[in-house]
């Protein structure tokens, strides 16, 4: 396992997703908030440039479809871990015929492919959190607990554990990996009430870096050949205390990422890549 936490955080190539027109009006969200179409495409694209460009990953860009106004959001599609992809139900069932596409484009980069497909199960990836050692699931309105025993069926390395989403849509509304066992999570009664479930239910040891705010507490860690510890996360314009926090990592790289429009119908940073560390020899 040792030897796993070595590799915690590397990534060689991302999966993203256009953004349809259809985003603004369609898309799932949790309040009314009107989204301006071309201040999501250009953070989308902002994004997308700090992965391939400022980072190095090989982006592979799905293109957008009309008919799926949420398909950008790729990680609820597919959950990545080693050399498996676990492709998912979608617990809003508008959005299962995302998963079809994202298939295909991990089938292409040779992934063993696992499909959910019992009818009583629903997963989305927003509510997966991987810490490097163990899986927590978190159990909301859109995934379940046959979700669940699905995914700890298609990792079998790993435990996984299940746990209560009391507030917010996903898991990760509210948490996220800073680095090996370092939890980001949000300030407020439930999202520290579910890290103190989560560490009671581990074997293992987390630190934790509370933000003040829950939205920026999801942000994305990787641990990269020539860069070392990265972290994307929102930045002072969006959430200035939140991003005070994060200034005290002090070895990181830290990359700003504003998330102002997709925040609009429920995105966050982890939502819009599947991160894959693709070996040499696969």
């Amino acid at each position: 396992m040792a030897g796993l936490m070595a590799e915690f955080g590397h990534y060689t190539h991302a999966v993203v997703r256009g953004i349809p027109a259809s985003l603004a009006k369609d898309a799932l969200r949790m309040t009314q908030a009107e989204v301006d179409l071309d201040g999501a495409r250009k953070d989308h694209r902002e994004y997308v440039d700090i992965l391939r460009t400022r980072l190095g990953l090989d982006v592979v860009e799905l293109p957008e479809d009309e008919s799926f106004p949420d398909c950008v959001f790729v990680e609820d599609a597919a959950v990545a871990c080693g050399d498996t992809a676990l492709i998912t139900r979608p617990g809003a069932e508008s959005r299962r015929g995302e998963t079809e596409v994202m298939k295909e484009a991990l089938k292409k980069l040779n992934l063993n492919i696992v499909e959910m497909t019992d009818e009583n199960a629903i997963l989305d990836g927003g509510d997966v959190l991987f810490t490097g050692r163990e899986f927590f699931v978190g159990l909301s309105k859109r995934t379940n607990q046959r979700g669940a025993e699905i995914l700890a069926d298609a990792f079998k390395d790993y435990a996984v554990s299940t746990v209560p989403v009391l507030e917010g849509l996903h898991l990760k509304s509210f948490c996220s990996m800073g680095g090996p066992g370092l939890i980001v999570i949000g300030a407020s009664e439930p999202a520290q009430r579910t890290l103190k479930i989560m560490q009671q239910m581990s074997d293992h040891r987390y630190d934790k870096l509370t933000v003040p705010d829950d939205l920026a507490a999801n942000c994305i860690y990787m641990n990269l050949p020539n860069k070392g510890p990265v972290l994307l996360h929102r930045g002072a314009e969006e959430f200035p205390e939140s991003a005070k926090v994060f200034e005290k990592l002090k070895d990181y790289m830290l990359i700003p990422v504003t998330d102002v429009e997709k925040a609009k119908v429920d995105g966050a940073l982890t939502c819009c890549s599947v991160l894959i560390n693709k070996r040499a020899n696969i």
